[in-house]
């Protein structure tokens, strides 16, 4: 059976936003990376402004949402994906968000 450890896992609703992040690691087979992981702006309503996240890394890969569209993306690190949504994020949105590690 896969193990999964927890190192994020946190929500914040500010102003009409919400962020929810997601980080495991795992040596689940379905994630190659040895991650599991959802790192999500939207707007309250359901909206998505940007996530990324790796939900069919087997078959699809690394995805980055921005609105309706989809990227395909290399997986260049978690520590490094995470920092990148953050200021991705900040970019996006006009709330500041208290970010955590």
């Amino acid at each position: 059976m896969a193990s999964y450890t927890t190192i994020e896992d946190w929500r914040d609703v500010k102003d009409g936003y919400v962020v929810a992040v997601t980080i495991r690691q795992t040596d689940d087979e379905k994630y190659p990376c040895g991650w599991d992981y959802s790192l999500h702006l939207g707007e309250i309503g359901g909206d998505t402004i940007l996530r990324y996240d790796n939900a069919h890394e087997r078959t699809k890969g690394h995805e980055r949402h921005i609105n309706d569209d989809v990227e395909y993306i290399e997986f260049p690190g978690m520590l490094t994906l995470y920092d990148r949504f953050k200021v991705e994020a900040d970019e996006l949105s006009p709330v500041s968000w208290s970010w955590s590690a």
